[in-house]
């Protein structure tokens, strides 16, 4: 399948800080998939990048074929940006802001804005500034719903919204999504609410990519296993087949993409005791903590 958003060896700095490196990934057309990693991970910069707000200092991104930091006009009316720092011309109402936008926009879907407006109980003629921090993103996110971009990204498209709005949000997004064939890239600090959320996964950890896989795929194959901590098991470091340690007063948990056969022969050929090994059930924010680390 031909992607639609591609990066290869991307790599960046700020002075003499690389906030990326190497980093390669490819997102296929019609599905949702998450850019996650902790805070300071680089999931803005990859996001600044595709968007051309900052051009690599090496490497290449590409959404529809063209270079992201040399999208022509055409390009970028294909695109729907939820960017942290939105414009939002606070003196509207929802109905005024969407009489506003349409013209615009060729392909605007007026019934895709309002749907939202109505499910989420929004005031369609009171001002911005009178509607809650949530509510004013939920009108931002049906603005860009109703240009029918090809591709939306949305950076941090929970921030300001509650439980029951970022449930209703996904449960509409997914709606669209089957009903447009919109492809999705989006970003969020509330990892547990992804795992209906999205069908594949990038992961960031300190500027490199770390899993980049289907969403079942990664839940499936990441692996926590525990034994009784000894003076071996404190010495061990993230290293092949190793993805991740953690001590707890009484045990060691390691985390990995191999099986416990290879785990148990590398201990073994590491002479570290393993006493009392056992594998620990993951869900997917266990999969993503484990993989990137608590702290």
């Amino acid at each position: 399948m031909q992607s639609l958003l591609e990066c290869h060896n991307v790599a960046h700095a700020y002075g003499r800080n690389y906030a990326l490196e190497d980093v390669s990934f490819t997102i296929a057309p019609g599905k949702i998939t998450g850019l996650l990693g902790k805070n300071g991970a680089g999931k803005s910069t990859v996001i600044n990048i595709l968007m051309g707000f900052l051009k690599p200092m090496k490497g290449e991104c590409r959404i529809f074929g063209e270079p992201s930091h040399a999208l022509t006009p055409g390009t970028r009316a294909r695109i729907g940006l939820l960017q942290e720092g939105f414009i939002q011309y606070d003196f509207m109402s929802p109905r005024e802001l969407e009489r506003y936008f349409a013209p615009f926009y060729p392909q605007w879907n007026r019934d895709s804005f309002f749907e939202l407006i109505r499910r989420t109980r929004i005031p369609e003629t009171k001002k911005l500034t009178q509607l809650s921090c949530g509510q004013r993103s939920q009108v931002v996110l049906g603005l860009i719903l109703a240009q029918q971009p090809e591709l939306m990204i949305l950076d941090d498209y929970s921030m300001g919204i509650d439980a029951g709005y970022r449930r209703l949000f996904i449960d509409f997004l997914r709606e669209y999504i089957a009903d447009y064939k919109t492809t999705v890239l989006l970003t969020s600090h509330i990892v547990q609410e992804l795992d209906k959320a999205i069908d594949d996964v990038i992961i960031l950890k300190e500027g490199r990519v770390v899993t980049n896989m289907s969403k079942p795929a990664f839940v499936q194959s990441f692996r926590c296993y525990q034994f009784k901590r000894s003076t071996g098991s404190e010495q061990l470091t993230p290293y092949s087949p190793v993805r991740s340690v953690e001590q707890t007063k009484h045990a060691t948990r390691l985390y990995s993409f191999s099986d416990e056969t290879t785990v148990k022969a590398y201990l073994a050929g590491h002479d570290i005791e393993h006493e009392e090994f056992s594998s620990v059930p993951l869900n997917f924010e266990d999969a993503f903590i484990g993989l990137t680390g608590k702290y």
